[in-house]
């Protein structure tokens, strides 16, 4: 009986072993990535594909090198808004169709998440009433100072209940507020649609207390504001006949001085933003200034030299005009402000098919706002109107030829367009409080026909990789991240996500080490030398002749530095990788040690060595090939 005893307790410690076993073997495997792709032909729309694993295998492709050790900005979400012509078209559908468009668009499980929305303050240009409104007008000639008018009863009926519904599908929702108007009593002329803010204390007190009431009115009907801006785009003075109102930083100011402490005081998690207007003035917008005043070309920098930019947390960014590139030279200058990108309408020609507009708007968006304003320091990313119907209304001035997250048809059914994928790659997938992360990307903004792209981390620790195709040929590339990779390619003119879970097997230990600052030279000389440290891969050095041996890329880290890996990227420059190479350090730039050498084989040498302390480094070229050298970027891990 003991022997019988005895054998049992044998066996079922050894399937107890082998389930352990198991567990740790499952443990330590590299995870697999789950894909989610848009093509431009909608033949496949955020359609989920197999799973790719990542693997140890070398590859010798462009490399797409994903590093968790480097941050940047947190995410606090995506989305569009819900103007008054879209709350309009969305109570057209029936409270059934209703309900199932609001899923697709909240919805974080059913549908895309969109996890921020930028509401206007009264009309804009997208409204469904016969005239503009604010929530204090009054008739022509008459004041109300108090604000006993004031009332925000307009937005009862169909706003507030759809902002409702979407804070209860998507409880990490965050709302902005920005009017395109104040009440015409406070504005010279009298109007909506023109004029500037008066001069004058009261006007500068009343309309702060007004946006105030504003937030109190809406927080108290369940719909908290997180952030405000005084005024949509401040140097536009003529919508088309929508309403409109400019501003300058002085005034501004002025108005913000008087909010910022009523805010504090009444709303402190109403946070307020400067400028919501266009990357670069646009010069329709300096011809239409005033004479006698200054376009402030400079916007946004005259407002963070205000003082009254203690009370500003960022500034908001429209894509109408310039590129992204811009929110990062702000960054770069007020690093302690936040960079927010508030509006981008997709558009269409006049005589553009629905099929064409969507190609056309998920290719540009793609590499223009889901990628670009990212990568450029952007916490959120926001379209313009949730919903339109077929003809891009309705609208009362302003822009003719908007698209929407979705098309309501008159038949009572609704459709998805680019901007829906656009947006839902990102906020189906990156959580509000997600971290950008460092990743090499070779796309641009302004195309140029390669694989763009953007990551991040999630507070769960699970990571997405977004990329854009931007040309209209399949593009194979492989995706790096720790020790592991895999490849894959995608469709010309695609988007996709890509998302695994947190992984201690892609956690190598390695860190991505800043070199800002660093300088280079080159043999054959040339002062693209510089692209190869500037922490950017869609820019190279080039050897501009064919590889031969004695031919030099050479770094000056301008202090000591001590790293254990040297990454020497080729990046999209297909074949023009060193075919041997030889890795040399120095403290002074003329007694040089070798540290490594070899021969490349793809896009991407990664060079592990001891820990090695060094000024200087030099990559040397030790083959003949007809090919170019180029070199994309030199990267340093510790």
């Amino acid at each position: 009986m003991q022997q019988k005893v005895l054998s049992l307790v044998m066996a079922s410690a050894a399937v107890a072993a082998g389930l352990t076993g198991a567990t740790a073997a499952q443990a330590s495997a590299a995870p697999s990535a789950r894909v989610f792709v848009t093509t431009i032909d909608r033949s496949e729309l955020m359609h989920e594909r197999a799973s790719v694993p990542f693997g140890t295998t070398a590859s010798g492709l462009t490399t797409i090198t994903l590093d968790p050790s480097r941050t940047y900005q947190s995410m606090d979400g995506f989305g569009a808004s819900i103007t008054d012509s879209s709350a309009s078209v969305l109570y057209r559908l029936s409270p059934a169709k209703r309900a199932e468009a609001m899923r697709a668009l909240f919805d974080p499980e059913r549908g895309v998440g969109v996890s921020f929305l930028r509401q206007p303050i009264g009309a804009s240009d997208f409204t469904a009433q016969p005239e503009h409104y604010t929530y204090d007008d009054m008739p022509p000639g008459q004041t109300d100072f108090p604000l006993t008018r004031f009332s925000i009863a307009h937005d009862q009926a169909q706003i507030l209940p759809l902002l409702r519904e979407a804070r209860r599908l998507n409880p990490q929702l965050k709302v902005m507020a920005t009017p395109w108007s104040p009440p015409a009593w406070m504005k010279t002329g009298d109007s909506l649609a023109s004029g500037e803010l008066k001069d004058d204390p009261k006007v500068y007190a009343a309309y702060a207390l007004y946006l105030t009431r504003f937030v109190l009115a809406y927080t108290a009907a369940g719909v908290p504001v997180d952030y405000i801006t005084v005024q949509n785009e401040p140097q536009n003075r003529d919508a088309g006949g929508g309403p409109v109102m400019g501003l300058s930083t002085t005034q501004a100011g002025k108005v913000i001085e008087i909010l910022g402490p009523l805010l504090r005081l009444v709303s402190p998690r109403t946070k307020i933003l400067g400028y919501d207007h266009n990357w670069q003035t646009h010069p329709n917008d300096i011809a239409n200034t005033p004479p006698g005043q200054d376009p402030e070309a400079n916007y946004p920098y005259k407002l963070l030299q205000n003082p009254a930019a203690g009370w500003v947390a960022g500034t908001a960014y429209h894509c109408y005009y310039g590129d992204p590139s811009a929110q990062t030279a702000l960054h770069d200058a007020y690093p302690g402000k936040g960079i927010w990108f508030t509006e981008c309408s997709g558009s269409h020609g006049a005589n553009d098919t629905p099929a064409q507009y969507f190609t056309d708007t998920l290719k540009w968006h793609a590499r223009t706002i889901t990628v670009g304003v990212t990568r450029n320091w952007a916490k959120s990313a926001v379209t313009w109107n949730l919903a339109l119907d077929p003809a891009g209304g309705p609208h009362l001035g302003g822009c003719g030829t908007c698209t929407g997250l979705i098309t309501v048809s008159d038949d009572g059914t609704f459709t998805t367009d680019a901007e829906y994928y656009t947006i839902g790659h990102l906020s189906k997938f990156v959580k509000p409080g997600a971290v950008r992360i460092a990743s090499t990307s070779f796309g641009t903004t302004g195309w140029n026909g390669e694989v763009t792209d953007v990551a991040f981390r999630n507070p769960d620790g699970s990571t997405v990789l977004v990329a854009h195709n931007e040309n209209d040929a399949p593009r194979t590339f492989t995706v790096a991240v720790g020790g592991h990779s895999f490849d894959y390619t995608l469709p010309g003119g695609s988007l996709a996500t890509f998302t695994w879970p947190k992984s201690k097997v892609l956690e190598d230990g390695r860190r991505l080490l800043p070199i800002a600052g660093a300088t280079a030279t080159s043999s054959p000389a040339s002062p693209d030398a510089a692209l190869a440290v500037d922490e950017d891969a869609t820019t190279r050095w080039s050897s501009g002749t064919a590889q031969e041996p004695g031919q030099y890329l050479q770094v000056d880290l301008g202090s000591a530095r001590t790293f254990r890996r040297v990454a020497i990227d080729s990046g999209a420059s297909t074949g023009d990788y060193a075919r041997g190479w030889r890795l040399s350090g120095s403290d002074d730039g003329a007694h040089w040690t070798t540290l490594a050498q070899g021969t490349g084989t793809g896009q991407l040498t990664n060079v592990d060595i001891r820990p090695t302390r060094a000024r200087y480094l030099r990559v040397t070229s030790t083959a003949s090939t007809g090919n170019w050298w180029s070199v994309a970027d030199i990267r340093l891990y510790a």
